[in-house]
């Protein structure tokens, strides 16, 4: 269970380290916000995935295709919260 845990933590830090890298600008997050990005982009990638390609068959716990879907998410919590922050200072 805690093996689990800190694989989640892992995959969240990286995937939110990844996604800001990829979008341009400067984002001013640190490493707890960019962990909460990445788990929510776990998240929104995990949904997407399920309403594109229904239930998974997948029998491994990290899968490439769970890092990439993990990104993909990540970049879009990334978008929607540089815009929702961007309209709340205008």
């Amino acid at each position: 269970m805690l093996g689990t845990i800190v694989g989640l933590l892992v995959i969240g830090l990286v995937a939110g380290f990844i996604a800001r890298a990829l979008v341009p600008g400067k984002q001013h997050m640190g490493i707890g916000a960019t962990l909460l990005l990445g788990l929510v982009g776990s998240f929104i990638g995990g949904f997407l995935g399920k309403l594109l390609f229904g239930s998974d068959s997948g029998s491994g716990f990290v899968q490439p295709s769970g890092w990439i879907g993990s990104i993909i998410g990540a970049i879009i919590a990334l978008l929607i919260w540089i815009s929702v922050r961007r309209r709340s200072h205008a």
